[in-house]
């Protein structure tokens, strides 16, 4: 959301101030409404950047895990349940917490509510650690004078972000284990057995008689024992390290490089359902808690940093400012599959969009869950053939002159 500031003529009377929209066509529609004829529009930017300052210097090195926010606002929720007062709560929290970031935020978040300020803005001076979806639920809380039933709504959008991002590590856990051991013994059999075989083979005279195999296998262990291999792994490194720098500093090649994500085979489907179940979770929670739905899409934005992702949400976005229905918006964009629009469809036309979205959440939830075991079960296999085939095969073509030395020498 930007700041403008506004001068203009209300009622006969002349009035200024500032108002919060997403660019200067909404900020004078807004204006209309409230009866404004304005004089003067623009975007307060110096105010812009002088909070955006504020913010990062409260944030700026507390290293606080994502574990312990999830801990902090469900004890939060808990005591506010409970019937405590929010200073008194925080005060208990300040005293339980142990490690220091997550502390010093607790600490700084009571003293700037000491100081007047709302709840929601204490939170929003910790945008690395409370993102834009937990401070408008917050805001929506206060509101409606339900603090911990959207403080409950956070925990469980933490907490099935969580899920989700450890259902993934745990898929591609067993396998990265399995890569990780097969590589390392063949860099060690390179390094250590093969120069024995090559010895072995010289002493008998076989050095220009080897078969292909064999022969490549003996070129390679010597590269990796020699400089090259120490220049081979710089250059991964070096590729590794340059290509996420380009990945991050250049949009086109970011943007080129998620597409090759979704379009990967079943990691693509993999991505694409845990982007759905959170973008429909945030919109869902969001709607409900009073929102404004241009709002809520382009903080539902802030649960990716896919550029597609954002792409689409960016022009459904416009398309929702401008009047067109959401469920044709959602047909127009190649991210979101039929159903997705089909069930979006349904909430338009009953007037429950927030039930709705909740409903998309947990049916991409589900689909999410058993792609991530399908995945674990294809992967397992195929890796465990990789190890066999990698380490026989070296080992097979070690072997294979011994198996043949009849016709080798003759």
């Amino acid at each position: 959301m930007l700041n403008f500031e506004y001068k203009g003529i209300s009622l006969g009377k002349y009035v200024e101030g500032d108002i919060e929209a997403l660019n200067s066509t909404e900020a004078a529609h807004k204006l209309k409404e409230q009866k404004v004829i304005i004089t003067k529009l623009k975007e307060a930017k110096k105010k812009v950047e002088k909070v955006k300052k504020e913010k990062a210097s409260f944030t700026f090195g507390t290293g606080v895990a994502s574990q312990e926010i999830l801990i902090f606002c469900k004890q939060f929720a808990t005591m506010l349940r409970a019937g405590l007062p929010v200073l008194n709560t925080l005060q208990m929290l300040d005293a339980q917490t142990k490690r220091p970031g997550m502390k010093k935020v607790i600490q700084t978040i009571k003293k700037d509510l000491e100081s007047g300020n709302s709840l929601s803005k204490c939170f929003e001076k910790h945008p690395k650690i409370f993102d834009t979806v937990v401070v408008n639920l917050i805001k929506a809380g206060e509101a409606s004078g339900k603090l911990d039933t959207f403080l409950q709504k956070i925990v469980i959008n933490l907490e099935k972000t969580a899920k989700i991002k450890s259902q993934i590590k745990s898929a591609l856990f067993y396998p990265g284990v399995l890569f990780t051991v097969a590589i390392a013994v063949t860099v060690f059999m390179l390094m250590n057995v093969v120069p024995t075989f090559v010895k072995m083979y010289e002493g008998m005279g076989l050095g220009d008689k080897l078969p292909t195999p064999t022969a490549v296998i003996m070129a390679m262990s010597s590269f990796v024992r020699s400089s090259g291999g120490l220049i081979l792994l710089l250059s991964i490194i070096g590729f590794v390290v340059g290509f996420k720098f380009l990945i991050k500093k250049n949009y086109e090649a970011r943007k080129v490089w998620h597409t090759i994500l979704f379009r990967m085979p079943i990691f693509g489907n993999l991505i694409q359902k845990s982007i759905l179940a959170k973008v429909s979770l945030v919109l869902g929670n969001l709607n409900q808690a009073g929102v404004d739905l241009i709002e809520s899409i382009d903080i539902a934005k802030s649960v990716t940093e896919n550029v597609l992702v954002v792409e689409a949400l960016e022009n459904i976005k416009k398309g929702v400012f401008s009047g067109e229905s959401l469920t044709d918006l959602f047909n127009k964009e190649k991210f979101f599959p039929t159903t997705f629009s089909q069930l979006i469809s349904v909430g338009e036309q009953t007037g429950s969009l927030d039930e709705m979205f909740n409903s998309v959440a947990m049916y991409y939830e589900e689909e999410f869950d058993t792609a991530v075991a399908n995945l674990a079960s294809l992967i397992e296999p195929i890796m465990i053939v990789f190890m066999g085939v990698t380490i026989g095969g070296l080992m097979l073509a070690m072997y294979a002159p011994i198996f043949n030395v009849g016709a080798i020498i003759g």
